[in-house]
């Protein structure tokens, strides 16, 4: 059996609270988690709340990258889910961690569409297509 996608589950604990309430930053350091995973960036959306907290993502050609804060805790929530063999959500992760230096984190990884398919190989299409076919930098 061969799974299509990996999803990271992670919670951080005792971040820089300042941190989880900048919008700005937290899309910077998902594209650069994105990034150091290997995943090709397609579009991001961030959203601050009131009194605080932000939440956002990132599309990436192999699914997408989410956070939610509660600055007010020091916590913040984060999907990282690829599909196909060419990222690695495990290394979006590390680089997140090393970002918001949170001192107790929680992860688990669940596999997603675990098909008993024989042969079975999922390489997106799309990825292969766009690179070839697009220059730019966020497909580079």
């Amino acid at each position: 059996m061969k799974a299509l996608g990996r999803h990271i589950l992670a919670e951080y604990f005792e971040c820089d609270k300042e941190l989880l309430n900048d919008p700005k930053m937290l899309e910077k350091h998902l594209i650069e988690a994105a990034k150091a995973a290997n995943a090709t960036v397609i579009s991001s959306s961030f959203r601050t709340f009131e009194p605080f907290g932000v939440s956002g993502v990132v599309i990436v050609a192999e699914s997408h990258l989410a956070i939610h804060t509660w600055p007010e805790y020091g916590f913040a929530a984060v999907d990282f889910f690829t599909c196909g063999d060419s990222s690695n959500p495990w290394k979006a992760h590390e680089y997140l961690k090393k970002v918001l230096k949170p001192k107790r984190c929680e992860e688990k990884e669940v596999l997603r569409g675990v098909l008993d398919i024989e042969n079975l190989e999922f390489k997106p299409f799309f990825i292969e297509q766009k690179k070839q076919e697009n220059n730019s930098a966020a497909f580079a």
